[in-house]
């Protein structure tokens, strides 16, 4: 009987979750999911200068939205660090691990020596096979792991493929500092050990420690979980991935006003993919998700795709959970947060009625929200200087007999507005534009709204005859 997938998602509290970690997040979560197993939340707050309560409020804000949850409480790293420097004992008792007394100027002396021969720095085992009898006074010595001098340590990677390591070039990393507190790769180990982690799905930038990690892992005779390393995300140039790229956290996006369905779309086909499907609900990525079909190539961020993307998802999304979504984002919005304080039930009806037109054009909810600021806005209007220019005395005169046309209808809906105003159109002998103009302006005090017709069924026969008169 095979045991159940564990996945962990393993950040570091030292900044926001960018868009990078919110991926590996989410293939994380879906592997889990697809296996009907668990991912663990690791906070790797090991650094406690560089640690912050702040980012990791960020990190778990930026998941909660996303939509990804985890198994149990979080798990901080910085409360294991006993177990770890007991595992560091233990092997130095195993013989697997020894002590190194070398002093900080040795160690650079190492180093140029390093440069000087055209290698990489690294320890070169002075102390490796020294007795401690030798150790000089006052240096309190680091525990380093005893790493195989000959042959290759191979990573039988779920992306990357087999990728074998000349041990050679691996040298005895420290695994316990001069003061007692682990490294890096002790300490991932021995969490993922004890968190029963059987999948470790990360970054290609960590394929260098996973041989590091393996070798511990055999030291101890415990079992080496199963590596997934995706390629990094550049930028749409193909170069490193920056702010400009799309190098941000994931609370951007949100204040940017995409939704969270198609941010786990647009993340999941970075890298990964699932014959030519673009439109992949977060039910069937859960379905069809798995590691052989992640590219080993870097994927490209482009915002262009991801607007396109958001857009089909607006179009997509009801429109009485659209009032939701732009509820919920105007409270996190100072950009739009006079309009959540606006929102009566009258204006949430009317809200709900401007997003059928105003979802066709808009690619975010910043497009939805300032397409739907008319609905909000306090009489009298102030007109936008284009808007200003439709208002002029001829303007006035047509509005004033389109008035008493629009106080008679019986029934005020999309139909009747609209026939109303085209029977006006014909009895005066104007085109359409010459009422349409002065209409859009006087009743948005802009230039661009949805059509006229719907913009005076959204607002009402009174709002719409009380915002004319304003102007006349």
């Amino acid at each position: 009987m095979t045991s159940p997938v564990v996945t962990r998602f393993a950040p570091s509290p030292t900044g926001f979750l960018h868009i990078g970690g919110a991926r590996t997040a989410l293939f994380n979560w879906l592997f889990a999911r697809h296996h009907n197993g668990k991912m663990l939340l690791r906070i790797e707050d090991t650094d406690r200068q560089r640690s912050t309560q702040g980012a990791i409020d960020a990190i778990l804000d930026g998941l909660r939205w996303l939509g990804l949850d985890w198994e149990g409480e979080p798990f901080f790293q910085h409360q294991h660090l006993e177990r770890h420097a007991d595992i560091a004992q233990l092997l130095l008792d195993s013989g697997k691990a020894y002590k190194c007394y070398c002093t900080s100027e040795e160690l650079e002396k190492m180093r140029e020596a390093a440069r000087e021969a055209g290698r990489a720095a690294s320890y070169d085992g002075t102390w490796r096979d020294r007795d401690a009898s030798e150790a000089p006074e006052g240096i309190k010595p680091v525990i380093r792991f005893r790493s195989p001098e000959n042959g290759v340590t191979t990573v039988e990677d779920h992306v990357q493929g087999s990728v074998t390591v000349s041990n050679s070039e691996l040298d005895d990393l420290i695994i316990l500092r001069s003061d007692g507190t682990p490294t890096y790769n002790l300490s991932v180990v021995v969490d993922d050990h004890d968190m029963g982690v059987t999948h470790v799905i990360r970054g290609d930038d960590h394929l260098t420690n996973a041989a590091r990690q393996s070798q511990i892992y055999e030291a101890l005779d415990w079992p080496v979980p199963v590596f997934a390393h995706i390629p990094l995300i550049h930028g749409s140039d193909g170069a490193k991935l920056s702010k400009r790229h799309g190098a941000l956290g994931v609370e951007a996006y949100r204040d940017m006003g995409y939704l969270p369905p198609a941010l786990r779309n647009y993340l999941v086909r970075l890298g990964w993919s699932h014959g030519d499907e673009e439109i992949i609900s977060t039910e069937q990525m859960v379905e069809w998700f798995g590691l052989e079909a992640i590219g080993k190539s870097p994927a490209r961020f482009d915002f262009d795709k991801l607007n396109n993307l958001n857009a089909h998802y607006l179009r997509a999304t009801e429109d009485e959970t659209l009032v939701s979504e732009l509820k919920q984002f105007w409270q996190t919005s100072d950009a739009f947060s006079d309009l959540h304080d606006k929102l009566n039930p009258e204006r949430t009806d009317q809200l709900q009625l401007a997003l059928a037109p105003l979802k066709e054009r808009a690619k975010t909810l910043i497009d939805l929200s300032e397409g739907a600021s008319f609905v909000f806005a306090e009489r009298p209007l102030t007109l936008e200087d284009g808007a200003a220019k439709f208002i002029d005395e001829e303007a006035r005169r047509t509005l004033a007999a389109l008035c008493p046309e629009l106080e008679a209808l019986g029934k005020w809906s999309l139909a009747t507005v609209e026939a109303a105003i085209r029977s006006f159109t014909e009895q005066q002998g104007l085109k359409l534009g010459k009422v349409a103009q002065p209409l859009r302006a006087a009743l948005t005090g802009t230039t661009k709204s949805p059509g006229i017709f719907d913009v005076l069924n959204i607002l009402g026969r009174e709002e719409t005859l009380d915002r004319i008169r304003d102007q006349l």
